[in-house]
């Protein structure tokens, strides 16, 4: 199913669990993790200010201390768990923007930085490494004793896809999910969005050149956001502004949410 927005559209259990026996957590008040001044997967513009403080926690892990920044709900329902992309950090407009809307609405928003963003590195790891850093972070994630959607975006998505339903999660957002590397369609990663196995609603930009609403696979409950990049920056010529097209993706995300119950 694809929805357009209108131009107002105002084993990986088992490793989880035995990470957790050895994992480590610490808690203090920060604000987001590092800063990032690219405008591409962060889809934040250069000094862009992060997302408001919250709750940290860091977390060993295999691959390195990950940080989680907790966003609660009064009374939460669900806790929303999201990854960044392999070009930025948690500063991304659409983690900052769903850390903002959704927990006033009773959904707890966790946001994960890898490992190797905690430790100022400029390069992901490859996918395992970045599948390994999720799966130890999980027992953190279902700690309030709730259920728990994975969601991330760009690589964070694919990461959610490939571990959601062995973890236990259940849903998968995936925001700008990478289909294919811009300009090779033929490399298509729709296997990892298929084989996901729980209910997914994918929210895309109309013209990111990772792969458009309409190369998706038929069936897929998509939303599009009109004239958005991969970082669903929007040009300044666009009739949906900017702010529009962020409250194209809080909309969309709530009215999933509503309708699976959550």
């Amino acid at each position: 199913m694809r929805t357009t927005a209108n131009k107002d559209g105002g084993g990986a259990a088992g490793k989880a669990a035995g990470g957790a026996g050895s994992t480590g957590v610490s808690r203090s008040k920060a604000a987001g993790g590092a800063a990032n001044t690219s405008t591409g997967d962060s889809g934040s513009p250069s000094g862009a200010e992060p997302g408001a403080a919250g709750e940290s926690e860091t977390v060993a892990t295999p691959a390195g201390d990950a940080r989680v920044t907790w966003h609660r709900a009064p009374g939460a329902r669900v806790v929303l768990a999201l990854g960044h992309g392999a070009g930025g950090g948690i500063e991304a407009r659409d983690l900052r923007a769903l850390a903002a809307a959704l927990p006033p609405r009773g959904v707890s928003v966790a946001l994960v930085e890898q490992p190797w963003r905690v430790a100022g590195k400029k390069v992901a790891p490859a996918p395992g490494t970045l599948d390994t850093g999720w799966i130890a972070v999980w027992p953190v994630l279902a700690g309030p004793g709730l259920p728990v959607i994975a969601g991330g975006r760009s690589a964070g998505a694919r990461v959610a896809c490939r571990t959601g339903r062995e973890l236990g999660a259940s849903a998968v957002l995936a925001l700008s999910f990478p289909l294919h590397p811009p300009g090779k369609p033929e490399k298509s990663r729709a296997g990892e969005l298929l084989d996901a196995g729980l209910p997914t609603l994918v929210v895309q930009g109309g013209r990111d050149p990772f792969g458009r609403p309409d190369e998706f696979p038929d069936g897929t409950d998509i939303v599009e956001v009109p004239e958005a990049d991969h970082g669903f920056a929007v040009p300044k010529k666009a009739e949906l502004t900017q702010e529009a097209a962020v409250s194209v993706i809080t909309d969309a995300v709530t009215r999933w949410l509503d309708r699976s119950g959550y």
